[in-house]
């Protein structure tokens, strides 16, 4: 279950999403309690990232380990150390490997076993044949032991109706009740399986009215670049805040947004007026840096920007038309030279990709003539 427990790496600018779960490395012979981080993309982090595949080695060999023994010498790096005493595990490898490829499936939004096992009850109470009866038996046996008892999301009843479904009539189910299932007993349990797909068909839809939580487009990424003429089909440099494109500003013409932004920056007229000048948009930066900048710029700064940016499109339609057609990707945008307005390989904090990603969705909402 990842729950709240989200995290993520950087990976050639995209972002990666991932989770983490306690665990024991053993090395050297000692222990050490500390965070196995599960990633979308099928890489686990163990001391150092591994495939799927190299993980289930480290399993076996006991790297990440699930047997503890008595007496064996732990660490909590910086704070603590302890025995193991009287230790007590339900992991084994081939649960912990199956608990991690669930999570896998769910960081991809992809069905885990649980949600196979119950795809497969549905097709067996659709027709309950016992051929149906018994893929989903396997589907249910599928699912990690340690979660089984949370696949109907019932802590009342638990797994059991489950449990008594897949074994049928006479057939013996989980080792943890043991005795063969009555008539009575799997009567009751395909009442429940009745009584909760009626409840969930009641159920209102959770997917928002306005839309999805997620972009459907794949994540764009705007590489540092430093563009000196404008192009006829200048793609993704068009983005970018020094592609020549003149902003005019309250009358004023600055040779691109950069040139605007680091003029505006400058609390001196004539110093201003120099950067607004400047040859390219790293002379307006270079110019900019040795001048005195307004007071209070850093808080108004990203409104600056905004207001920039928002220039910028309405006056060059044509590079309007490259924004819009970025759909609603997440846009990631570098700037070697601020960790502010760049996303920088997931180091910075990106400013300069969400503000082109609310102009965006000015220039979609006038086309679609709202607001």
């Amino acid at each position: 279950m990842i729950g709240k427990r989200i995290t993520h790496r950087t990976a050639d600018g995209v972002r990666i999403p991932g989770t983490w779960r306690h665990a024991f490395i053993c090395n050297g012979g000692n222990f050490f309690l500390t965070d196995l981080f599960i990633y979308a993309d099928g890489l686990i982090d163990c001391w150092g990232l591994v495939t799927l595949d190299e993980f289930e080695r480290k399993l076996r060999s006991g790297w990440v380990a699930t047997d503890l023994p008595e007496g064996g010498r732990v660490s909590a790096h910086d704070l603590a150390a302890w025995q193991f005493g009287d230790p007590h595990t339900w992991l084994t490898p081939e649960l912990l490997l199956a608990e991690v490829r669930d999570t896998v499936e769910q960081l991809n939004g992809r069905p885990d076993s649980t949600e196979r096992c119950l795809a497969a009850v549905d097709v067996f109470l659709a027709d309950r044949t016992e051929e149906n009866r018994a893929t989903a038996r396997d589907a249910y046996l599928a699912i990690p032991e340690t979660q089984r008892h949370y696949a109907l999301g019932d802590m009342d009843h638990k797994d059991r109706p489950l449990q008594l479904l897949v074994a049928g009539p006479g057939g013996t189910p989980d080792s943890r009740y043991g005795e063969p299932v009555s008539q009575e007993a799997y009567e009751s349990a395909v009442a429940y399986f009745e009584e909760r797909a009626r409840l969930i068909a009641g159920r209102p839809s959770r997917v928002p009215v306005d839309g999805p939580v997620e972009p459907h487009a794949q994540a764009i990424h705007v590489p540092h670049s430093y563009p000196r003429r404008r192009a006829d089909d200048p793609g993704k440099a068009g983005l970018r805040n020094d592609y020549p494109a003149p902003v005019d500003i309250d009358g004023i013409t600055y040779p691109s947004a950069a040139h605007a932004y680091w003029a505006l920056s400058v609390a001196d007229a004539t110093a201003r007026a120099a950067v607004a000048a400047a040859e390219t948009a790293y002379a307006a930066s270079t110019l900019a840096a040795d001048a005195v900048r307004r007071e209070g710029w850093e808080h108004a700064r990203t409104a600056v920007m905004t207001t920039l940016l928002r220039a910028k499109y309405a006056q060059h339609p044509d590079l309007a038309e490259i924004l819009l057609a970025t759909e609603d990707a997440t846009l990631l945008y570098d700037d070697a030279d601020s960790r502010f307005w760049g996303d920088n390989s997931g180091s910075g904090r990106n400013w300069t990709g969400r503000l082109l990603e609310l102009v965006r969705s000015e220039l979609h909402a006038q086309r679609a003539g709202i607001g």
